[in-house]
Parts: structure tokens; C-alpha cells; sequence
């Protein structure tokens, strides 16, 4: 029987982006469907994904009360799919810095991993279009720095396209992940490595957004810093 997966993509003023992607995304592959998480936005993404939604059964939505953080979308993303028993799930940005096309790769080379991870820095390359050179400083460093402390040896920790096989979700204790904004990708591949699944990156292209705003702040890097070394003792610890 094939594998059906369920792509989350987390939205908070996604309007313009938001018609266009989801056909893309479906047209992918026929296994796939979507959950929209969206946080209330103001310019009425929740209202457009649920009129697309009317029209195309492979769409579902999620609506929560406010802005409660990228971690937060994903965990409920991921119990959602949990629930209806999707053999693969994906994380994805609403803004098409993650191109729709890579799907079919992750499709491919998830039949021989647990999670795989697209990859802008993969063998030390820097596949990043249109950002600021302070920007992509900070990312790749974020990365070595990570690296370093965690001792996990992949190259794009902080990337948010990821695609996890459902034992991945139901080994980790989604009540005890405690990072919400870009720590929240390492915290998880962290602790699917500490289980010892299988971890492949495969090469992707990175294009910053051309419609809407980033959702990057000063909290998020704050807390992406003092996540990195608590992981590093939980996993001395056991607790992960």
C-alpha cells in the first residue's frame, strides 16, 4: 500500500503566498496532503485557507488563537497526523524559500532514512539565494555552532524542510520539546538521532522570500544559543 504524507505548513500572514503553493505542493505527488496550521493572521490567511480548503479534499486547517510560535504549529501538525495515521510527515515554509518540487526527492530518499533534512550547507556548500550576507553569516554559523556543541554531524541543523516517518514522531515525547522557534528544528533532530534513527540530508536550494515579511527576531536567535548546550546536557543526562 503507498505511503501517504501529510505536509504541515505553519502560516501567520501568508495570504500571497498561500493560492499558489498549495496547488504546487499537491501536484507533487498524488500520496500527499496538507495541513495548514495557521496563528489567526491578520491578513486573513485562516479565512483563504479554509475557502481553498471547500474546494480541494486534500487540504485540511488548523486554526489557533494567536501567534503561539513555530515549535507549537508543528507539534500540533504532528499530532494531528499521528492521529489519521500518515505514514510520512513534512515540515515546510509557506513562502516558497522551500520550492515544492524537492518534495519528490524527499520522497525518494526517505525510503532508506527515518528523517531527512534538505540541506542549504551540505559538504560546507552554501546553496542560499537573496539574503543579506549579515543573514546567511549568522545562519551558517548557528550551524557549525551547533554542530559543535550537540555532536551531531549534519550540515543544516536549523533547516525547517524536513520529512520525519511517523515511528520518528511517535518515539519522541512531543510533550517534553521545549524549543518553539528555530531551536525547534535541532531539539527535534536531536532527539531522533539520541533514538538512533536514521539521518539523511539531500541538497536543497534556498530562495528568501519575495512576498511577506520574515519572521526572524532577536528572541529566536536568544533562544536558539542556550537551547543548543541544555540539549547538549540532556542528552549527558539521558533525559533525551
Amino acid at each position: 500500500m503507498p505511503e501517504r504524507g501529510l505536509v504541515v505548513i505553519p502560516t501567520y500572514n501568508e495570504a500571497a503566498n498561500l493560492a499558489h503553493l498549495v496547488p504546487q505542493v499537491l501536484a507533487q505527488d498524488p500520496r500527499l496532503d496538507i495541513l495548514i496550521v495557521d496563528d489567526n493572521s491578520p491578513d486573513s490567511t485562516g479565512q483563504l485557507a479554509e475557502a481553498l480548503r471547500q474546494k480541494e479534499p486534500r487540504l485540511s486547517v488548523i486554526h489557533r488563537e494567536g501567534k503561539l510560535g513555530l515549535g507549537t504549529a508543528y507539534i500540533a501538525g504532528f499530532r494531528w497526523a499521528l492521529e489519521r495515521d500518515y505514514a510520512l510527515v513534512f515540515e515546510m515554509d509557506a513562502d516558497f524559500s522551500h520550492d515544492p518540487a524537492y518534495l519528490k526527492d524527499f520522497l525518494k530518499a526517505v525510503e532508506e532514512a527515518d528523517l531527512v533534512l534538505g540541506s542549504r550547507y551540505l559538504g560546507g556548500r552554501v546553496a542560499v539565494v537573496n539574503w543579506p550576507i549579515t543573514r546567511l553569516m549568522l545562519s551558517y554559523s548557528a550551524n557549525i555552532y551547533a554542530r559543535w556543541v550537540t555532536g551531531l554531524r549534519i550540515w543544516d541543523l536549523t533547516g525547517g524542510f524536513k520529512c520525519f516517518r511517523k515511528q520518528v514522531l511517535e518515539a519522541i515525547d512531543l510533550t517534553q520539546v521545549r524549543s518553539n522557534g528555530y531551536a525547534f528544528q535541532i531539539e527535534m533532530s536531536v532527539r531522533a538521532w539520541r533514538k538512533g534513527f536514521r539521518l539523511r540530508e539531500i541538497p536543497i536550494v534556498f530562495v528568501d522570500r519575495t512576498e511577506g515579511s520574515s519572521k526572524m527576531t532577536g528572541a529566536i536567535v536568544r533562544e536558539a544559543v542556550w537551547m543548543v548546550p541544555r540539549l547538549r546536557l540532556m542528552a549527558w543526562s539521558g533525559r533525551i
